[in-house]
């Protein structure tokens, strides 16, 4: 649980009821934020299914997603928070960046043409997008028909994301991927997405730079109808030998 604010307090809130009433079962939930005092550890505490770590984000999934997958169920999931940074793309950016010390691991703009009638650049060369030009539902699942237009939702983001990419390699760009890590709404409005999900990006990033030669590489965190994308590109393979990082 990314956050013990507001939201993911709801969040853990809505999980104890689904599992209260026989609609989900997990192991643990954990609830990850830097302030010892949280809105979720002050209304909902400590529990045999739930625990708080206090800590910042960063560190925690340095940590948290680096685990060998064969010392980590591989089930396990992330629940985002709708206004944090695209902390799955950082973490795979550091990734490369440890991987690869001595070449060079930059983020450019996500170039190309995207349907969305909501496309904004942010300032960290995210490229924010949004099937919705207007206010969404709060803990909107985003089902079949849209509660906003009352009408049938035509739209799936991950289609947009993939016909970008191949937008990309038509231009002659050398795009791999994507790498999508994708939000679905499971139970009583909480979306969540697979924690390995985010591991076999990081393992498409060491596969498309494994040969030296200079890639591209698309990802993105997306539900049906919002998205955060980010353009990973890594230059030339240096020759001088450097720290090398298991991509398992």
């Amino acid at each position: 649980m990314v956050g013990g604010g507001c939201y993911g307090t709801f969040y853990a809130s809505q999980l104890a009821k689904a599992r209260a009433r026989g609609k989900t079962d997990y192991r643990t939930v954990i609830v990850v934020d830097r302030n010892p005092d949280c809105q979720a550890k002050r209304e909902l505490g400590e529990a045999r299914d739930r625990q708080f770590v206090i800590s910042d984000w960063t560190t925690f999934f340095d940590q948290f997603l680096t685990v060998r997958p064969s010392d980590r169920p591989t089930d396990d999931q992330i629940v985002p928070s709708p206004h944090m940074p695209h902390l799955m793309f950082d973490w795979v950016l550091r990734r490369a960046r440890a991987r690869w010390p001595n070449r060079t691991v930059a983020v450019e703009p996500v170039p190309g043409t995207f349907p969305t009638p909501y496309d904004r650049p942010g300032a960290d060369d995210t490229r924010y997008v949004s099937w919705a030009d207007w206010i969404c539902p709060t803990h909107c699942i985003e089902p079949a028909l849209c509660p906003a237009i009352g009408a049938s939702r035509t739209w799936e983001m991950g289609d947009s994301v993939r016909e970008l990419a191949d937008q990309l390699r038509a231009g002659g760009r050398a795009v791999t991927g994507p790498a999508l890590f994708v939000c679905k709404h499971q139970v009583f409005g909480v979306g969540m997405f697979s924690a390995e999900a985010v591991r076999a990006g990081d393992r498409l990033v060491a596969e498309a730079g494994a040969n030296g030669e200079p890639p591209e590489i698309l990802v993105g965190t997306i539900s049906s109808c919002h998205g955060a994308l980010n353009l990973l590109r890594l230059g030339e393979l240096s020759s001088v030998v450097g720290h090398r990082l298991s991509v398992r």
